[in-house]
């Protein structure tokens, strides 16, 4: 095996807009199911519903995405190194996106009694599987299509489509189906459709907006390997890339830092209402108005440093990221009033969408080209393998101090480790923007 090259993404030929275009609006399209489905919408009502018991509800509902995250961390990096080795990532991201849409529109089915708990386990099992798997291949699908110059400007702008997209579509569900009076599809309250025609719309938006990725992308011509010839080509070759790990010690320690600082980005959206709710006594609504906000921020942030990733490379805007979500973090810990709560959640927002952008460019500059989807299938396992560790961090520091700022504080040790790792990445050339 070849050893990594410090800067392995060939450089690409004249870009195609149109394609690059039609990749970003794919961020946009799943984006859908991530904020409705998993964390506003559908979560919610799993809890008040079907369990109808919130405090049972909330603990079915961290097993169910608990779980799939298990077989997301275990089953990635396999899944991405049988994709290197077929050659065409295509009909991957088409089969799980296709997976998820089906098992957004099944959410229909799940009726508000408890006896279809299994039934809305099953299926947000199931989406969750093909969103997070399909994702894998969206984006190693980046670095054959983006300039080096450049893949830090397409990255940040797809993150922060992303973003748009979930706002975008909580909003048309909020108020296109659950809080208007108007009933254009004659739906039955009492049997809350109103409610479950928002899970359909998630399949209607994922698949529409994902079409023209599916049309316009290019893909990797085929190996000539059949389906099992390339699962025991790609087994052999994770194999070997484990047994080899010391050549690519650069990317496995970002891939270690990756995990730390995520897990805390995960805990800050995990907790972040519970503890808005419990410190500053905000209800409901305010804290939903709250998290809006915060993803409208992020996208912003995501955007607006696409251009600061390609000046700078991916591993230093990583460390900025960082840097700014640590202080506010840290300023948010400190505040007592919910004026500043807002405030420095705001600031926190606009440094969360480029500490995700910029993960994912530097990975596409640094992914040796043959192991791009290994690479990036252990990318999806570095986000899931120790997720629960935050969470447990921050619940059982709140236990002890009887203090959810105590507890909360758990997350700067992620960050603050996730930082210092990050110093130890070497950084990607920077490049003049084109």
């Amino acid at each position: 095996m070849p050893p990594q090259m410090p800067n392995a993404q060939p450089p690409a030929a004249r870009e195609d807009k149109r394609a690059l275009w039609s990749w970003a609006l794919y961020d946009w399209a799943n984006s859908a199911f991530f904020t409705i489905i998993l964390t506003f919408v559908f979560a919610q009502y799993f809890s008040v519903s079907v369990v109808q018991d919130e405090v049972a509800g909330t603990n079915a509902w961290g097993n169910i995405v608990g779980i799939s995250g298990v077989f997301i961390a275990i089953l990635a990096p396999m899944l991405g190194a049988i994709a290197d080795q077929s050659g065409r990532r295509k009909p991957w991201l088409i089969g799980f996106t296709l997976l998820c849409v089906l098992s957004c529109a099944m959410l229909w089915t799940v009726t508000p009694e408890k006896d279809q708990f299994w039934n809305a386990a099953l299926w947000v099992g199931l989406g969750t599987l093909g969103a997070e798997f399909a994702f894998i291949f969206y984006n190693a699908m980046l670095p054959d299509m983006a300039s080096q110059e450049r893949t830090g400007r397409w990255s940040g702008w797809a993150w922060g489509l992303g973003y748009v997209g979930g706002v975008t579509s909580l909003v048309v569900a909020l108020y296109g189906f659950i809080e208007t009076d108007a009933n254009l599809f004659n739906l039955d309250r009492d049997q809350a459709e109103h409610v479950r025609a928002t899970f359909v719309l998630v399949a209607v938006w994922y698949l529409v907006f994902a079409l023209p990725a599916f049309i316009f992308t290019p893909d990797r011509p085929p190996t000539g390997l059949g389906l099992g010839a390339a699962a025991r080509a790609g087994f052999a070759q994770l194999k070997e890339s484990i047994a080899h790990v010391r050549q690519y010690k650069d990317i496995v320690r970002f891939l270690i830092a990756r995990m730390l600082y995520t897990d805390g980005l995960a805990t800050i959206f995990t907790f972040g209402g519970v503890y808005a709710a419990g410190t500053f006594d905000m209800a409901p609504t305010e804290v939903l108005q709250f998290a809006i906000a915060l993803n409208v921020t992020a996208g912003l942030g995501a955007l607006g440093f696409a251009w600061v990733d390609d000046a700078l490379g991916g591993r230093n805007t990583i460390l900025l990221a960082l840097l700014g979500l640590g202080s506010s973090a840290l300023a948010i810990l400190l505040v007592d009033s919910a004026t500043a709560f807002w405030a420095w959640g705001m600031i926190l927002g606009i440094f969360v969408g480029p500490l995700q952008s910029a993960s994912r460019s530097h990975l596409a500059r640094v992914a040796p080209p043959h192991l791009q989807t290994q690479m990036f299938g252990l990318f999806a396992f570095s986000g899931k393998a120790t997720a629960f560790a935050g969470p447990l961090l921050v619940g059982a520091v709140t236990a002890l101090t009887d203090s959810q700022r105590w507890g909360m504080s758990a997350i700067l040790v992620f960050l603050l480790v996730g930082f210092v790792l990050m110093l130890k990445v070497p950084a990607t050339e920077a490049r003049k923007a084109g």
